[in-house]
């Protein structure tokens, strides 16, 4: 599989001619959409910035809810996370765990509260982790923190941190770097990810959006 960060919480997942975007935005955020069909869409909450699955081509399959689903060997199970005290229904947040070619991938959306001990049971096993890391309307990087332990994955990758220039409020990537205990991470441009090389330790990677 061939993990490609696209921006904001949206990354391409590839594998065996089969692809999966995840939280598509929309070109009014300011940055380059990926042009390239894709045969699943995951959206973790109805916010613009994480639900334009009309600008994904190719006629995929939208997953927008809780739920077991399979398609075309991929599987997707989506577990609704808590929402903080008055925030409304409406507002809530999917995690989804995207299994392919024998590796599962977790997309946590923009987690509000740390998960549950019944919801990191139910998107475990988890072997890359893609955790909202600039903090304001996601969870601290302490909660980010322990999210991470719970789930135990071999590879962490940061997402919904500010670059480029949407203009969205969010912190940049380097407090999570440290928080993660690295001075600094070297950005790749995609990482490829198989049964074979999956580290024996926690690992962190950093992936380079493309340029606006």
């Amino acid at each position: 599989m061939d993990l490609v960060f696209l921006g904001h919480s949206s990354f391409r997942l590839h594998s065996a001619g089969m692809v999966v975007i995840t939280d598509p935005f929309p070109e009014s955020l300011g940055l380059r959409i990926d042009q390239r069909p894709a045969a699943v869409v995951t959206v973790s909450n109805t916010h613009p910035n994480h639900s334009a699955a009309a600008t994904v081509s190719g006629s995929p399959k939208v997953f927008r809810a809780p739920g077991e689903y399979e398609y075309n060997g991929i599987v997707v199970r989506g577990v609704m996370t808590s929402l903080p005290p008055g925030v409304p229904h409406r507002q809530r947040n999917v995690a989804y765990t995207i299994e392919m070619d024998g590796i599962s991938v977790c997309h946590l959306g923009d987690l509000a509260l740390p998960l549950t001990t019944r919801q990191v049971d139910e998107l475990k096993p988890v072997d890359v982790a893609l955790v909202p890391a600039g903090g304001h309307c996601a969870i601290s990087l302490d909660q980010v923190y322990q999210t991470i332990q719970d789930l135990d994955p071999r590879i962490v990758i940061p997402m919904h941190y500010a670059h480029g220039q949407t203009g969205v409020t969010l912190d940049g990537p380097d407090a999570f770097i440290r928080r993660m205990g690295q001075d600094e991470l070297q950005p790749q441009p995609r990482l490829p990810v198989t049964t074979g090389n999956l580290p024996a330790d926690l690992r962190v990677n950093l992936l380079s959006p493309p340029r606006s």
